[in-house]
């Protein structure tokens, strides 16, 4: 999930859109606000767990491996729901429908603040996914229905400024608030921030009734794409060498490093500072140079992940390889949903999708293959294998160069008018 308006700024031209009906500049910004903070609740719920793994396994009398089911289940859920979703509420207004899934998202945490027992908590991340996959699907494209046309592109912008901040700030957050008042605490904290998120929601958010729907077609159509191939290959071995070993660590760094859960936290939050400034290094990049900015962005994930089992045993080491891995990951979601929006910017919604259902898919394929690996040998060895990921993913961009193959695809509605995009290289 990126910080691009390369989908966006697409989608926002489009002259589907109707012309915005006469608001104060500032309840408009206000409704971009909204669906931003909307984005970030969602991002840092979903990944709330990593830094409270240890504690809610001791809570419940789980293992690591067990634990990270936390992580599993959202994403498989999210990428079950994206497509769903989007095509089953193609005539519902949007703030109704956004409206919805931050209320399921705040009575996901409550849920899990609450819970007695482990398999409550797997519930409430049942319905984490289903909003993840929903209110993305669907927020990441309102830009342009929020605020007059010159602004589009700020807006969007702001909007997508929620992933990095989520992502990389979600997991030292939750640690903090872990270490400090207990893990329910954390998901406490994020239920009330989603019901005030609602409430801004239909507070700022006007009416948007359902335009044009994504069909099924479109999104099958792209799967048939040469670059949409690549993008869902690329992605799935570079999302699963980061999650497959960051879900896991704080054991890592706890067991390893041997560093106490305070420590941790300051850890991951040196770690998060390098993820935001790795966003926008990649976002700059990643326009004219995708695929050399993404092979980047994957080996610097592959040579921090090797590394940590020999330097990561001091604390110096640690934190340096932590810095290398947090830049390099800041890039990889702008990077992944750049290259979907190139390979079909006919079809914006339908990229967003894609990139949405596949990112999430392979988070819970990461955090599962992890947990396996995790409680049958060490988190030194769930390290080692995430890099040979990592370097697979190198290969695979090269390979994309090796063939020349050319930017976009056929996109899928082109195709079905007749039309025939020229191609280009980049």
């Amino acid at each position: 999930m990126p910080t691009t308006t390369t989908t966006s700024t697409d989608s926002l031209d489009s002259p589907d859109f109707p012309e915005l009906p006469a608001r104060s500049p500032l309840v408009s910004w206000l409704a971009v606000v909204s669906v931003m903070l909307g984005i970030f609740s969602i991002v840092t719920t979903e990944i709330l767990p990593i830094g409270l793994l240890t504690s809610i396994g001791s809570s419940f009398t789980v293992s690591d491996g067990m634990a990270g089911l936390m992580m599993t289940m959202p994403g498989f859920l999210a990428a079950a729901s994206a497509p769903l979703v989007t095509v089953a509420t193609g005539r519902v207004d949007r703030r109704f429908v956004l409206g919805a899934f931050i209320l399921l998202l705040a009575l996901a945490n409550f849920l899990a603040a609450a819970a007695s027992s482990y398999w409550l908590v797997l519930v409430s991340r049942v319905m984490v996914g289903v909003t993840i996959g929903g209110f993305w699907s669907i927020g990441a494209g309102l830009a342009g229905r929020l605020v007059p046309a010159p602004s589009a592109g700020r807006a969007t912008a702001v909007i997508f400024a929620a992933v990095p901040l989520g992502s990389v700030l979600g997991v030292p957050l939750g640690t903090f608030i872990g270490d400090t008042a207990g893990w329910r605490t954390a998901f406490l904290v994020m239920g009330v921030l989603s019901l005030a998120v609602f409430a801004l929601l239909i507070l700022v958010v006007p009416p948007l009734p359902a335009q044009a729907p994504t069909r099924l077609h479109v999104l099958t159509g792209m799967l048939k794409g040469l670059n949409t191939r690549y993008a869902l290959v690329i992605t799935f071995l570079v999302v699963l060498a980061h999650f497959g070993a960051y879900t896991y660590v704080t054991p890592f760094l706890e067991g390893v490093t041997h560093v106490g859960a305070g420590a941790v936290t300051v850890f991951l939050l040196v770690y998060g500072a390098a993820g935001i400034a790795g966003n926008f290094l990649g976002g700059s990049a990643v326009v004219r140079h995708p695929r050399a900015t993404f092979a980047a962005a994957a080996a610097m994930i592959a040579a921090a992940t090797l590394l940590l089992p020999l330097a990561g045993t001091s604390r110096v080491g640690a934190v340096v390889l932590l810095v290398l891995w947090g830049v390099a990951y800041g890039a990889v979601p702008v990077c992944s949903q750049t290259w979907f929006a190139r390979a079909c910017p006919d079809s914006p919604e339908a990229s967003s999708v894609l990139f949405t259902a596949s990112f999430q898919a392979t988070i819970s394929t990461g955090a599962l293959a992890g947990g396996i690996v995790v409680d049958r040998s060490s988190p030194s060895m769930v390290m080692t294998l995430a890099g040979t990921a990592a370097v697979l993913t190198v290969i695979a961009i090269g390979l994309h160069r090796a063939r020349r193959v050319p930017w976009p695809d056929p996109a899928p509605l082109r195709a079905a008018s007749g039309e025939h995009p020229g191609s280009r290289h980049g």
